[in-house]
């Protein structure tokens, strides 16, 4: 990504707007926009553990980060690499997450996050994390006011300094991109296409919406009907809730044809 020329496809009042929805909702609509394959694009394909589900939904466009603590060399010439990493992070509009690869993965020598880069990144303008490796100081992070998406905790550093930034990362199973606006929650995050940013809130009310008024509707009222009529009315509302999503997207959702 070419920071200099870096614009936000979506205003930050649309961004806090997505904010309001769980990232499963903004699934449901990305996909009946997309032009990719909902189970194998923008999703984790491993698990993640969101180490400050009472914080919510966090949204973002992605700064990245590659890291290998458990290597020494990389502390030579290691703060020059640090400044000039900041001053990356720095010149990306914000509302940013750091999606950090750990080099170190399968294994977990030590942590980029704590207290400390918590803070100097919230002041930097971002949100949050999602890193395939682990975090610590989770109180103090959360204090900070950053989010943290990861595989697990730790208890030191090692020998953690910025390796490569600015470049394609793989997290859990997933490649991002830096400039890919990011959904996620404890249920996991959605790396939006690049493209694909400015329908995607619309569609998400939409087939929320779209739930409610049909299948949730008809499941709620189901008191009092004898088993025939309850089914009778479900398979109705499945296929009121697929017209409503063809009609809008040219596909029935996820029900199926």
């Amino acid at each position: 990504m070419d920071q200099k020329h870096f614009t936000p496809p979506l205003p930050h009042e649309e961004l806090l707007q997505l904010k309001r929805w769980n990232t499963p909702t903004i699934y449901n609509g990305w996909e009946q926009i997309t032009r990719h394959d909902p189970a194998q694009t923008a999703i984790n394909l491993e698990v993640t553990t969101d180490f400050m589900p009472q914080m919510g939904p966090m949204v973002g466009w992605a700064v990245t980060l590659q890291i290998e603590p458990s290597q020494s060399r990389h502390k030579a010439g290691g703060a020059r690499r640090a400044e000039e990493y900041r001053e990356y992070i720095a010149g990306i509009p914000g509302p940013k997450i750091v999606v950090v690869q750990d080099l170190d993965k399968p294994a977990t020598t030590g942590s980029f996050w704590g207290e400390v880069n918590a803070n100097i990144h919230r002041a930097l303008g971002c949100v949050g994390t999602i890193t395939d490796g682990a975090v610590r100081d989770v109180d103090e992070m959360t204090n900070a006011g950053l989010k943290s998406l990861a595989r697990r905790l730790c208890v030191g550093h090692a020998h953690v300094v910025p390796v490569n930034w600015g470049c394609e990362v793989q997290v859990f199973g997933q490649h991002v991109k830096p400039g890919q606006l990011i959904h996620a929650d404890k249920h996991g995050f959605l790396a939006i296409p690049t493209g694909e940013e400015k329908r995607l809130l619309d569609a998400a009310v939409f087939m929320d919406e779209n739930e409610c008024n049909t299948v949730i509707k008809t499941a709620r009222g189901a008191s009092g009907l004898t088993r025939t009529e309850l089914l009778k009315q479900l398979n109705e509302s499945v296929a009121e809730f697929g017209d409503a999503a063809r009609n809008k997207f040219g596909s029935s959702g996820e029900f199926g044809d």
